[in-house]
């Protein structure tokens, strides 16, 4: 079985919630383990409050999720204020430990694979895209 979800969500902290609420109900429907489905939530929760955060001049952002039974794979795309948003996820993720910023990408670098952030090639923001396996 294959599910996508692809939802338009204000740039609020009320719209976080929501969208993790409806990939844990899809991830629970083919069966993923609660562990597998908890890191999930926690790295789009992340990636989410990172949007919420720092997408200033956007007014929604966008979560795509894809999941085959075998793997999820998350976008969290935000439309930014400038052209550099993919560079300053990019500094964060180079943060020391210690420092203020950066822990979410530390942690959802920990709970996923494939943890990439880019720049959008049609506009401005970023694209924060992982991927975990559903396999216990």
């Amino acid at each position: 079985m294959e599910v996508v979800i692809e939802m338009t969500l204000p740039r609020d902290a009320e719209s976080a919630p929501l969208v993790r609420h409806t990939l844990d109900a899809s991830l629970r429907g083919l069966g993923v383990t609660s562990e597998i489905r908890a890191d999930i939530a926690l790295a789009l929760g992340e990636a989410c409050a990172n949007v919420i955060q720092h997408a200033e001049s956007s007014r929604e952002y966008e979560v795509r999720a894809h999941m085959d039974g075998v793997r999820c794979v998350v976008e969290v795309i935000d439309g930014g204020r400038t052209g550099c948003d993919a560079e300053r996820w990019r500094r964060e993720r180079q943060a020391l430990p210690v420092a203020e910023h950066g822990r979410g990408l530390q942690l959802m670098r920990a709970l996923t694979e494939d943890l990439n952030i880019t720049g959008r090639a049609d506009r401005n923001g970023a694209i924060v895209h992982f991927e975990k396996s559903l396999a216990s």
